[in-house]
């Protein structure tokens, strides 16, 4: 007994120096701006270590590796953001100026993993031996770690000397190695798979992410994102009810702390460009959420399946691509996947589960509000259904479904002039006037039909590209079949078969209900729901096989998978239709070529002639007491995101100046010289406004004019 006594005070002593050395550096490399350690530190300390602290207090057991990482992430994310927000009210109490600025988020991140260490110490808590199955090292490991190294390499190839080359061959060796995954249990084993998950979404995050030294919007929202992020970072402080100034919109965002406190804490701990904040490490931080689903689906679907539906999920385009720019949504889904694994892993104890779930679900709220409204949909969705079928669940109750209610409109109601409230209202309002035109299937939406087959496809390769997306869905058809008729047989509890049941109705409703599908956009409502429909891609695929063939043959399953989703990957990647030379969507691969409306207009692509326009305009003149003008796009993208300038006038070949007026031009007017203006464009020598303009800043590829003397 005094031995285990001994045993247990030393691993409480090493953890506490341990905490004791890691902050001591902390303090050390932020003081004296210590180059690249302050920035892998800061995150070390940021993402993982208050989080790990809690799961020791806690005492979580039963937690292999892959869940440690996952909760670690979860929890100090979810605890630094609640404790800058403490700061920030306080400060605010207090008439402090600038409460989130370096020093008090230092001090609160010093005091958090501090005082969680020395309870850890006083307490006792022990290292727990954590199970792993094999230890065998697959000569794999070495590729998949070489992956997000060759995705920078390439992507700033191409950004540079538009070779696209190093990013072509990272899209085959993704492709291999998925391949000789599944077929291998030499060269590859089950226990890399998470890391082979992690390699292959960062590789792919960052192959688009790294493709411009700027923000790319991707036809998203990070310009507005980047502007709520720039303003609570330059004044120190946020303000819950958002700048008098702000629009509607605008105020939404304000409201979401994924894109206002926790970035302005990363950059201020961490002193990194604020552009990389969100080019860098949310893309890191999005990635765990492969992860997470995976260790979801393992357990009903085994590790090969569900190795080969997280490879589904992230194959999709919207992953590493319109995700990129909606950085709430990325912070959101993290916390999406862990309240669902803590809904549906039975070994957390109730008390666990219960605060696991409260921070969890501040964390999802705060995050991103849609996504907030699709989980209480579900876990509501699911409670009552669970109660017609009179099989209570201690998982999923009624005292947790009120209290993600309350929390959810609580904030959403108090905090920027109740814009996220108002914001639900409208989607709702939209959707039923919508319902007059239940018979124009035109109202479902453009991505709907191309998604039923009723659009016409530009060329053959789009045709081919189709068909192994809809072979992707007809899998998800049958493996819903084969879970109703054999859900024992795949080991499916009630709560997940009533998740994926709901995913399944939900995508009903969006193809059927008018409007519905555009209040969030398709693409992103399928690539939340694939949360839960990805698994049944694969079970459907083994279904087929199974009606074929008398006898169960797994390699032919496995065969099955590998023709369809291996092409559905390059096809996602637009990989093929840059090899064939077709018309491309992907920057990465084919921006070099891509048609400059498409490429600045519809994507918001921002180069540096743009950019150091952008800023001069911001540091030169006094935007606020005249009347800007620029095209549409450049003020959404350029202008928001790099002069902190969220409107103006839109420019187009019927606009007639006001009196003091200055007009901005971007990459796509002077060098293409094009003005587009909604789904029309102009030439910009065409227009006459520039006979009473004086050129006031030129650098080749941006101007800025106004009004003569």
């Amino acid at each position: 007994m005094s031995n285990e006594l001994k045993a247990l005070s030393t691993n409480s002593k090493f953890l506490l120096l341990f905490l004791l050395f890691l902050q001591f550096t902390l303090d050390i490399t932020v003081l004296f701006d210590v180059p690249v350690v302050r920035q892998v530190i800061g995150f070390l300390c940021l993402t993982f270590i208050p989080g790990f602290i809690i799961l020791k207090l806690l005492k979580f057991d039963k937690l292999d590796n892959l869940e440690l990482v996952l909760f670690s992430a979860g929890f100090s994310i979810a605890l630094i953001v609640l404790a800058s927000l403490f700061i920030n009210e306080i400060g605010s109490t207090l008439n402090v100026l600038h409460p989130l600025s370096l020093i008090p988020l230092l001090t609160i991140l010093n005091i958090l993993i501090l005082t969680g260490g020395v309870l850890a110490y006083l307490k006792g808590i022990n290292e727990e031996k954590r199970k792993n199955e094999s230890n065998r090292k697959s000569p794999f490991m070495i590729i998949f770690l070489c992956l997000p190294i060759l995705s920078v390499i390439g992507a700033t190839s191409a950004v540079t000397y538009g070779n696209n080359t190093v990013l072509l061959l990272l899209i085959v060796l993704i492709s291999a190695s998925f391949i000789i995954s599944v077929l291998s249990n030499k060269l590859t084993s089950p226990n890399i798979y998470p890391l082979a998950i992690f390699a292959f979404a960062i590789a792919l995050l960052y192959h688009s992410s790294f493709i411009s030294n700027y923000i790319v919007p991707f036809g998203s929202d990070v310009p507005g994102e980047f502007f709520v992020f720039k303003t609570v970072e330059a004044n120190a402080h946020w303000i819950s009810t958002s700048l008098p100034a702000m629009s509607p919109w605008y105020s939404r965002q304000n409201a979401m702390l994924s894109i206002t406190i926790l970035p302005t804490i990363y950059k201020k701990i961490l002193n990194i460009d604020p552009s990389w904040v969100f080019k860098i490490l949310y893309p890191l931080i999005f990635s765990l959420v492969p992860l997470g689903l995976y260790q979801i689906w393992q357990t009903y679907v085994g590790k090969k399946y569900a190795f080969i539906s997280a490879f589904l999920f992230i194959a999709f385009e919207p992953f590493y691509t319109e995700m990129l720019g909606l950085n709430r949504q990325m912070i959101a889904e993290v916390f999406f996947v862990l309240l669902l694994l803590v809904l549906l892993k039975k070994e957390i104890k109730p008390t666990n589960k219960m605060v696991s779930f409260m921070i969890f679900s501040f964390a999802l709220i705060t995050s991103h509000y849609a996504l907030a409204v699709i989980f209480l949909f579900f876990i509501s969705s699911a409670l009552v259904i669970l109660i017609i079928m009179k099989h209570p669940s201690k998982t999923i109750t009624v005292p947790m479904v009120i209290l993600f209610f309350v929390i959810m409109f609580a904030w959403y109601i108090y905090t920027s002039k109740s814009a996220a409230f108002n914001s639900i209202l409208e989607y709702g309002d939209h959707v039923y006037r919508q319902l007059n035109d239940f018979f124009n299937p035109a109202s479902r939406g453009e991505e709907v039909l191309t998604g039923l087959g009723l659009t016409k496809s530009p060329s053959i390769w789009n045709t081919i590209s189709r068909i192994f997306s809809y072979l992707t869905q007809a899998f998800i058809v049958f493996g819903f079949i084969e879970l109703i008729i054999k859900r024992t047989k795949i080991r499916v509890k009630n709560e997940y078969f009533i998740f994926s049941t709901i995913a399944v109705i939900f995508l009903a409703m969006l193809i059927l209900i008018p409007g519905l599908a555009n209040t969030l956009k398709m693409t992103r409502f399928y690539h939340i729901l694939l949360f839960f429909l990805a698994p049944l891609c694969v079970v459907g695929a083994e279904s087929i096989i199974k009606i074929l063939s008398k006898q169960e043959r797994q390699l032919i399953v496995y065969a099955l998978l590998l023709i369809v989703l291996t092409p559905y990957f390059l096809f996602q990647t637009e990989f093929v239709f840059e090899v064939v030379g077709s018309d491309s969507w992907s920057i990465p691969l084919s921006g070099y070529r891509m048609n400059p409306l498409r490429l600045y207009a519809q994507y918001g692509y921002m180069d540096s002639y743009s950019v150091y326009g952008a800023h001069w305009l911001s540091n030169n003149t006094v935007v606020k007491d005249k009347a800007l003008y620029a095209d549409d796009e450049t003020l959404t993208n350029v202008l928001t995101t790099y002069a902190s300038v969220y409107k103006g006038y839109p420019l187009s070949n019927v606009t007639i100046l006001t009196n003091n007026s200055i007009v901005y031009l971007s990459t796509l007017n002077v060098i293409y010289g094009v003005i587009p203006f909604g789904s029309l464009s102009c030439d910009t020598n065409n227009l006459s406004i520039f006979d009473d303009l004086n050129l006031i800043y030129d650098n080749g590829g941006s101007e800025v004019y106004q009004d003569k003397p």
